[in-house]
């Protein structure tokens, strides 16, 4: 199922990591390990925030996904099934109209 992942960090938590030189190293070591299809880096109420879009194949992959922004950034994380424009037509024409 293709899912939105949104970790929102702990501002100090996250700038301890860019201090000591470990915030781009857990960000790429998470895009290897999600490989998402999408990936948005922002700002969300204030705090650094991640956005991706991936397949998840089993919904035993959430701690192995989560924990590292747990643990390392006090990150609050959200799982959001979506839909692309492909997947919505599909769903729609299942509608039988």
């Amino acid at each position: 199922m293709r899912v939105l992942l949104k970790a929102r960090m702990d501002t100090e938590k996250a700038n301890e990591a860019i201090r000591n030189g470990t915030l781009g190293k857990l960000i790429q070591e998470s895009l290897e390990l999600i490989k998402p299809e999408a990936a948005y880096f922002t700002s969300d109420n204030g705090r650094r925030t991640a956005f991706m879009v991936f397949d998840m194949e089993d919904s035993a992959q959430m701690p192995v996904l989560s924990e590292p922004f747990f643990l390392n950034l006090g990150a609050e994380i959200t799982y959001t099934p979506v839909m692309n424009v492909e997947d919505l037509h599909r769903g729609l024409s299942q509608l039988g109209r």
